[in-house]
């Protein structure tokens, strides 16, 4: 992944979507050429030159200084995530070349999976890979058993598998989601094959991935709220969390919970007891 190009399109991005009223500047009217921030603007908020601004926009800036990059940010009122996103683009750490290989789930979330019987969870890779999963996911989401090791990705199940569509009730926020989180780990780990070849993949076979693909969101995954339309438990509201080992953040714990006393916690302990009667 081009390094020089991920910062022009995340900082071109992020400037469009910006307008003078969001950063207390007149608007003395007339058409734009281009949507969002002049980059005279943003480089007035941030305190540096236009030239130095359009050089760092374009990737032609080589080792800008971290208090620049703190400017930028703020001017560009950009989230924690986006604003770490963008000091990885624009200096990226020198790391050793390693053989990109598949991921193994961690023995210490394995034994947290076998104990969750009545908590869908499943433990997810970097990549968005689903490394592990237990009974009650499967009640949940599928058999991911019957998938091929290779297809057994959030992002690729998302996009690709149309039951994705029925079972999510707010389906483009979940998948912008997805595509959120492979931008961060594609600005933390440039030289990984195996993601650039999933990014690949499903610019490829999705038009919406691609378009989302082209908007550069990045967000982490944490915790929230999804809502399910199963097709035997009906309606589900349960919460999400996402759990990593402070050693390994590569891979994560992912929870799904309803809210105790609910229709949605009554729902789901009917779909595991009817799953486990099959």
């Amino acid at each position: 992944m081009n390094q020089s190009s991920a910062l022009s399109e995340f900082l071109r991005t992020r400037r469009a979507r910006l307008q003078p009223e969001d950063v207390d500047l007149p608007d003395y009217g007339g058409r734009r050429r281009v949507a969002g921030l002049r980059r005279e603007e943003l480089a007035h908020l941030a305190g540096v030159s236009v030239d130095y601004y359009t050089r760092l926009e374009q990737g032609r800036v080589g080792n800008p200084s971290e208090a620049v990059l703190d400017a930028v940010a703020r001017a560009l009122r950009l989230a924690p995530a986006e604003s770490g996103h963008l000091h990885r683009l624009a200096r990226p750490a020198a790391r050793p070349r390693r053989p990109a290989v598949r991921q193994q789930p961690r023995p210490s979330l394995l034994h947290l999976l076998d104990r969750l019987d009545h908590t869908p969870a499943l433990v997810m890779g970097h990549r968005m890979d689903i490394l592990a999963w237990n009974r009650a996911a499967t009640a949940l989401f599928g058999d991911y058993a019957a998938l091929p090791a290779e297809e057994r990705n959030i992002a690729r199940i998302t996009f690709l598998d149309p039951a994705s569509r029925e079972l999510y009730a707010d389906w483009a926020t979940c998948a912008r989601e997805n595509v959120a989180f492979l931008h961060l780990e594609a600005g933390r780990r440039p030289d990984d094959r195996l993601l650039a070849e999933l990014v690949g993949r499903l610019c490829l076979s999705s038009e919406e991935f691609n378009a989302f693909w082209a908007e550069h969101p990045v967000a982490d995954k944490t915790s929230g709220r999804k809502v399910f339309h199963h097709p035997v438990a009906g309606t589900l509201d349960l919460a999400y969390d996402t759990l990593r080992p402070a050693d390994d953040p590569g891979q994560a714990l992912v929870t799904y919970t309803a809210d105790p006393g609910t229709p949605s916690d009554d729902a789901l302990r009917l779909l595991l007891s009817w799953a486990a009667s099959r």
